[in-house]
């Protein structure tokens, strides 16, 4: 069993990725991962991402606020507790809308996997 409270998370810096605080739960230099690593993005209002894909399935999980997820021909708001998988290659961009700040979780592969 590996624990990692709150307050030990690793913050780590993914390219373009905008008034957003990022920290590794699970894996990369959080922990022993076999395949997959965990981590929490608290993106305040106006946070967002560029749209940009990657070559991994991706899950985002919104655990508080409301986030807008655009994939360049659509977008979609999630709230809490909706979800959302992206898949390999899909271009994603994260956008906080609103004026009160969003916590996603996201959970991705480690092999190949861009951090961030």
């Amino acid at each position: 069993m590996h624990v990692v409270r709150l307050k030990d998370a690793v913050p780590y810096y993914p390219a373009e990725h905008n008034d957003m605080r990022c920290l590794r739960l699970q894996g990369h230099e959080a922990g022993p991962a076999d395949q997959s690593w965990v981590g929490m993005s608290q993106l305040l209002p106006g946070g967002h991402t560029s749209l940009g894909a990657t070559g991994v399935e991706k899950f985002y999980v919104v655990l508080e606020g409301e986030l807008t997820i655009e994939n360049g021909s659509e977008s979609v708001v999630l709230r809490q507790w909706d979800s959302v998988r992206i898949a390999p290659g899909e271009k994603r961009a994260l956008k906080n809308e609103t004026m009160r700040p969003a916590v996603v979780l996201l959970t991705m592969p480690l092999q190949g996997a861009a951090k961030g």
